[in-house]
Parts: structure tokens; C-alpha cells; sequence
């Protein structure tokens, strides 16, 4: 039994934790269609992620803690979604951005298209739109801030089976 579970974190510290993981987030774009642009320029000095905690594009999803999928989710491309979510370490989050990857989008009625990326794998936030701007994603990723910040770390590695070192 780990010292997390006997003990559990004082929330004080468990406060200082959350938001040193809320504003040191490394991010994996997965861009399959136009959303993808609008994920570059929100990570361009126009837009500037890093003032944000957010460092972008990581060589690796071995190395992320977010995966933001921007785009068109084919049932081909699937697999390869859910792979690279499965390489993630814990604890992991997802942004869904764009109609296509939160729905289906325009392409819903496809033969080939998912019905949204949440089909695979959980997802921490949506951004609406058809792209949706810079500064929506911007939006998004500040609530997914506020999310991690309340978040109880106890529970959270409770309920993923993670035995803690």
C-alpha cells in the first residue's frame, strides 16, 4: 500500500501539485484536416501558448500530457488515435477541436467517418466551431486548467489502478 492511499495528500500540497501540472502541460497535436491549422497558428507568437503553461509539439506522445485532435476521424485513422492515446503516460487529458472530431461535422452521414473522437477514447474538453479559432482552443485549454486544479489526486489514481511510487 502506497502512502497516497494510506494517507492520502494534504490538500495544501495536493493544491500546489494540480497547479504545477495544470500550467506545465505538454501538448501532442494530432492534425488530421483543417483544424490542424488553426492548433499551428494558436502555437505562433500571435497567439502564444507558452504564456499559457502549454509547451507545444513534443518529439513523442511518450512524453505528453495532452492530445489535442483537431480534425476529420476516419474509422481508418482510429486505431492510430487510440494507439497514440494508449503511449501517453498517465495522467493524461484530450481536447476534441472542431465539429468533425467532436461530432462527425459535416461528414456525420459518412460510411468512413467516427461520430466523434470520444468513441475511442475519453475526452476532458470540447472546442465547438467549424474550425474554431485560435482563441477558442486558447478557451478550452483554460478550462481544462481549472478542471486539473480541482481535481483530487487521490481519486485520480484510485480510479486508473495506478499504483503510485
Amino acid at each position: 500500500m502506497g502512502v497516497i492511499e494510506k494517507f492520502g495528500i494534504p490538500k495544501p500540497i495536493s493544491k500546489i501539485l494540480n497547479w504545477a501540472r495544470a500550467y506545465d502541460m505538454w501538448y501532442f497535436q494530432f492534425g488530421l484536416a483543417c483544424c490542424a491549422i488553426e492548433v499551428m497558428a494558436a502555437s505562433g507568437p500571435r497567439h502564444d501558448f507558452m504564456r499559457l503553461g502549454i509547451i507545444p509539439l513534443p518529439a513523442s506522445p511518450r512524453q505528453a500530457d495532452l492530445m489535442v485532435v483537431a480534425g476529420t476521424v476516419t474509422d481508418k485513422m482510429a486505431p492510430a488515435v487510440k494507439r497514440l492515446y494508449d503511449q501517453m503516460p498517465e495522467p493524461k487529458y484530450v481536447i476534441s477541436m472542431g465539429s468533425c472530431s467532436n461530432s462527425g461535422g459535416p461528414y456525420w452521414d459518412s460510411y468512413s467517418v467516427t461520430k466523434g473522437v470520444d468513441q475511442l477514447i475519453p475526452v476532458d474538453v470540447y472546442v465547438p466551431g467549424c474550425p474554431p479559432r485560435p482563441e477558442a482552443l486558447q478557451e478550452g485549454i483554460v478550462l481544462l486548467q481549472k478542471k486539473i486544479k480541482g481535481e483530487d489526486m487521490k481519486e485520480k489514481w484510485r480510479e486508473k489502478d495506478i499504483e503510485p511510487v
